[in-house]
């Protein structure tokens, strides 16, 4: 059956998919659902129109906008042998009841002009019941030819974001480590690429390991442990020049899982030293070392909340790997996993409404969300080996890596929405783990 977009958005709300969006004041475009189903809504998205020596930048941005939206799995686009009417000119006027033939619920039309190293791309979203423009999806993006994807990108963000109320996550990166070599011998380096796996730049070489990345919530920086000088050690790259900075050294131990604070001024992470290890906070300005935890137990993979006021970490005190919640300041913490099995790698999603995680039981690995509180866990994944979520910046989306199994075994990264549906790999060129989103780029 087909529902009008407020019903749409209320039944998503139920999922969990999406937040509350203003009510609309006509019909705008329909998709159908049903319990735990959605049907793709589908939509129209003709080539992009060339307004002077675009050529084949406005194909591939029309290509990028379609499997953007289609990669989603809310989205199905019509082909273009099914089109009645064809765009040949932006400002032109649109035949509404030929798109409503081919049951078109959403038409994009794009123009791009190039000249010289300059590109612009303007677009327009059409409620095609209706016959009018979505409000607020009639833009203009202009920037560098070697930008083209990124605003491609852009275009699909304002798309998704009129239709669903959320969001959008398509114009971010990842940052991941990419691997080599066989399986007992991996050769490890820092690598960055676009969200779905185009434009990758290598930003360390794999002279030696390099584990768990993380962007700065301004993206600029990054943060991950190296172990170039033999030990685990947190190391501090600007992704624009390639500096890095090893932060101070403290004798006698070794320093991983570090994670930036809301503000990108602190940095939490595990430290050891004789053979026990706790959660400390460093103030990047200077202000000294904070141990935030004093356990016998080891306490680690610590991840803020948004609003930096509360630290969610992976403590095995009572025996196995659990999540826990402390205030920012440290603490005893308050146990909030209460299922079988273990839990590790927990982090806090970037709208504060769900903890993602890491969850081991019966053989199996899972990918997992449940509320701030513990309540209403629910597995997503399931396979020889899933770890290590991250959230997209609009806190619906999730990436982690999965390893499969024998000596061959090799790690991929994968998606997955917080309803878990649309699980699906992203193409990387080689092994591929540990992957951290940044946050939407400015």
């Amino acid at each position: 059956m087909v529902r009008p977009m407020k019903t749409l958005l209320a039944a998503l709300v139920a999922f969990g998919l999406v937040g509350a969006a203003p009510a609309l004041a006509q019909d705008p475009p329909r998709i159908v659902i049903g319990p735990g189903v959605i049907e793709p809504m589908p939509i129209a998205v003709p080539t992009f129109i060339d307004e002077g020596g675009a050529g084949e930048y406005a194909r591939e941005i029309s290509r990028v906008v379609i499997s953007d939206l289609e990669g989603t799995g809310f989205f199905r686009n019509i082909g273009e042998e099914a089109y009645i009417s064809r765009i040949s000119s932006f400002d032109g006027g649109i035949a509404f009841e030929d798109w409503k033939a081919i049951n078109a619920q959403v038409l994009v039309t794009g123009a791009v002009s190039v000249s010289g190293d300059r590109i612009t791309v303007k677009f327009r979203a059409y409620d095609v019941f209706n016959g009018q423009t979505l409000e607020g999806a009639a833009l203009q993006f202009a920037g560098t030819t070697q930008g083209w994807r990124r605003m491609a990108h852009k275009v699909a963000d304002v798309i998704y974001s009129k239709i669903t109320g959320e969001s959008g996550y398509f114009d971010s990166r990842v940052v991941f480590v990419s691997e080599s070599g066989p399986k007992n011998n991996r050769l490890k380096r820092l690598a960055v690429m676009d969200y779905d796996g185009a434009n990758v730049a290598y930003l360390t070489d794999s002279s030696s390991i390099v584990l768990a990345p993380r962007f700065s919530p301004q993206g600029d920086r990054i943060i991950y442990t190296s172990y170039e000088t033999g030990f685990p050690r947190i190391t501090l790259l600007d992704v624009g020049s390639l500096r890095r900075q090893t932060l101070e050294e403290q004798p006698g131990t070794m320093t991983f899982a570090p994670r930036f604070s809301p503000d990108g001024g602190t940095i939490v992470f595990s430290l050891e030293r004789g053979g026990n290890t706790d959660i400390y906070a460093l103030s990047l300005s200077g202000g000294g070392l904070r141990q935030l935890t004093n356990a016998p137990s080891i306490e680690t993979a610590p991840s803020f909340s948004p609003d930096g006021s509360q630290i969610v970490f992976e403590s095995d005190r009572t025996g196995t790997p659990q999540i826990y919640v402390m205030p920012a300041s440290g603490g005893e913490g308050t146990r909030i996993s209460g299922g079988e099995g273990r839990y590790g790698t927990p982090v806090w999603s970037p709208r504060g409404d769900y903890i993602a995680f890491t969850k081991q039981n019966a053989g199996r690995f899972h990918i997992g969300v449940m509320r701030t509180d513990g309540s209403e866990e629910r597995l997503l994944t399931a396979s020889f080996l899933d770890e290590g979520p991250t959230w997209a910046p609009n806190g619906r989306v999730l990436m982690f890596t999965r390893e499969t199994s024998g000596a061959g075994g090799q790690a991929t990264l994968w998606s997955v929405d917080i309803t878990g549906r649309n699980l699906k790999q992203i193409p990387t060129d080689g092994p591929a783990s540990d992957p951290a989103w940044s946050p939407l780029l400015p």
